[in-house]
């Protein structure tokens, strides 16, 4: 006699900053539902658990970047990924969701049965191998969009003679002794801007090598606005004030770039001017042949970067790699970078939806076939959710305006007796575009391998918070896309409605 798996309304795949975030709105919006968290790691905090390296932080206010729900307190709003790991931490405590996270559960596939309106959800225990099942009305995806298991490095000529040590920032050893040493950082995006002064402290010499400039400007790591706030209003509502204006102010800046992209980038060219060592050469090292926010621009707290350049610490070479050497790095240009660490801040891998095989009705689901809708589902997928934030702006800021109408439609679900939910193109030569409009190489390396979005709303990958705000939080719960079904399970048929 086989035994039914079992049962609960939402799967969250994820216990990082997406799927805490959640749990939450599940718990406080529709608290009838029950719910459990599968994270294939041993522990909460996603990203900010697993990159270990020195110097770790958001690039992010941590006043959007943090939930709306849970003010962010410390003085600090660019903060350490031990402090943001510590504030997901006691979200999780005091929302009593850590109790519903199952640790080293993977999630191997999951297959939506139309005739049960429910998902089959496979499971691996990472720590013993044992596989089990699950089943769920709803699946929410908070995942995030890379490997955790491998980061993205490009093959090197000559790598394997190389005599020193070569590490990736995705996976830093915990015993790695870099002080006094000579490290070369291979990269120019956030991870290698961050890594580079935080290495400087104790190394003999950092040098950033990048095949091209990427944008960077220097940021306050304390929001005097923020502090004062606090001192003089409710936390609670000194919190919304500096959110409120930290959103208006990003989304400024973005659309400055985007209309007037000279003009952006001759004032950020002025500010790093006046950061460098007279007589730098600017143009070479920090003049990106790209649009400011074609790729995201990258924040460094207080200066640390350029500090360090100015120190002598740290310098920045602009140029291309010929081959791995016994001492280092020779370049195209024939100049030699000795090194005894090599680190390949080269990017991510991406790896949409966890890398989980989903099939419905026994039909697999291939992803480039797929077009997003309103940014959290994804065409001809019923009962399937996906968390993805914003590439301009606070990730967490798109990500809980999507947990808002996640709530929403499953209230108006229960409200009119469906089961199921499926988003349907209207139209099968609809024109359809990449899902992420974001020139990044990790993200172009995987556009083949991801959902598409289309030219318009619903099916638009908006990167714009007050227009969700009115479409996510404020709008009608229900589209024309959207078809809602209920399943007599007495009989297996199914009544559109």
């Amino acid at each position: 006699m086989s035994v039914s798996p079992e049962h609960v309304d939402v799967v969250i795949v994820g216990a990082g900053i997406s799927g805490i975030g959640a749990a939450y709105y599940l718990q406080n919006r529709v608290p009838g539902k029950t719910y459990t968290i599968l994270e294939a790691r041993g522990a909460t905090g996603g990203t900010w658990d697993l990159f270990r390296y020195p110097g770790i932080r958001s690039d992010s206010d941590l006043h959007t970047f943090g939930y709306e729900f849970k003010p962010w307190r410390d003085e600090q709003s660019i903060a350490g990924a031990d402090k943001i790991l510590a504030y997901l931490r006691e979200t999780a405590a005091e929302n009593n969701i850590d109790r519903h996270v199952r640790f080293h559960h993977r999630v191997l596939g999951a297959s939506w049965s139309s005739a049960d309106a429910r998902w089959l959800v496979d499971v691996e225990r990472t720590d013993t191998g044992e596989r089990t099942q699950l089943s769920a009305n709803w699946i929410f995806s908070a995942t995030g969009y890379y490997r955790y298991d491998e980061g993205f490095t490009p093959h090197f000529e000559g790598r394997e003679n190389f005599r020193g040590e070569i590490v990736h920032p995705q996976h830093w050893p915990e015993d790695l002794d870099y002080a006094g040493k000579r490290i070369v950082v291979i990269g120019s995006g956030a991870t290698a801007v961050t890594l580079v002064p935080a290495l400087a402290a104790t190394a003999a010499h950092v040098t950033m090598l990048q095949r091209t400039p990427t944008y960077i400007m220097p940021v306050p790591s304390k929001d005097p606005i923020a502090n004062r706030l606090r001192k003089l209003l409710p936390p609670d509502r000194a919190y919304a004030l500096t959110r409120r204006k930290n959103i208006a102010q990003q989304a400024a800046v973005w659309k400055f770039s985007q209309r007037f992209p000279n003009a952006a980038r001759k004032i950020i060219r002025s500010v790093n001017a006046k950061q460098l060592p007279a007589g730098y050469p600017v143009d070479e090292h920090f003049n990106p042949p790209y649009g400011p926010w074609d790729q995201r621009l990258c924040a460094v707290p207080d200066g640390d970067l350029f500090r360090a350049l100015r120190r002598g610490t740290a310098s920045i070479v602009t140029d291309r790699i010929e081959t791995f050497t016994e001492t280092g790095i020779r370049l195209a240009s024939g100049r030699e970078l000795e090194a005894d660490v090599i680190v390949t801040a080269t990017g991510l891998n991406l790896l949409p939806f966890g890398g989980v095989n989903t099939t419905v009705d026994g039909v697999p689901v291939n992803l480039p076939d797929t077009v997003a809708f309103r940014g959290m589902m994804l065409s001809g997928v019923p009962n399937l959710a996906f968390a993805i934030g914003y590439t301009n702006s606070s990730w967490t800021l798109k990500v809980g305006l999507l947990c808002e109408y996640f709530c929403r439609l499953l209230g108006h679900m229960d409200t009119h007796g469906y089961d199921t939910c499926v988003p349907v193109v209207p139209d099968p030569d609809m024109p359809t575009r990449p899902l992420l409009d974001f020139d990044a190489g990790y993200v172009k390396r995987s556009l083949d391998q991801l959902p598409r979005q289309g030219l318009t709303a619903p099916w638009l990958m908006s990167m714009n918070y007050q227009a969700d705000v009115k479409l996510l939080r404020n709008g009608p719960v229900t589209d024309p896309a959207l078809r809602f079904t209920s399943v007599d399970r007495a009989d297996a048929t199914a009544t559109v409605r």
